[in-house]
């Protein structure tokens, strides 16, 4: 469940829904608020100074460390954006638990891709 919600960077329109409330953070950070399939959703985006897209970052029910199932900070960092079909997605991304703390490069990130391109019909 926690892949789609923070997937929904991918098709920003889903992010433009009248359910989704929306909290400011500060000045370079905004929350949605949100049920995806069910499951409540506190996605926070943090942005540039030029409004590109820097991280998405979500709390996942997950096990990364083996034991007890629980929620962690899971998200993805974006390192490079692209436009396609006039929307502005992220197209180089690196994905793991424990965003925003040291165990992410340590121990967290276990994946990384790249988009080349994409088709919005």
């Amino acid at each position: 469940m926690g892949r789609v919600q923070v997937e929904s960077m991918l098709l920003p329109s889903i992010l433009c829904n009248p359910d989704i409330s929306w909290t400011e953070l500060n000045a370079s950070q905004v929350q949605a608020n949100f049920t995806a399939l069910g499951e409540p959703v506190k996605l926070t985006l943090t942005v540039s100074d030029r409004g590109m897209l820097e991280e998405a970052k979500i709390d996942r029910w997950g096990n990364p460390e083996g034991e007890a199932f629980h929620y962690v900070d899971f998200g993805v960092i974006v390192e490079q954006s692209s436009t396609f079909d006039g929307y502005t997605i992220p197209t180089r991304l690196r994905v793991g638990w424990f965003l925003g703390s040291d165990r992410f490069e340590s121990e967290g990130e276990f994946f990384r891709c790249a988009i080349d391109k994409a088709i919005y019909q």
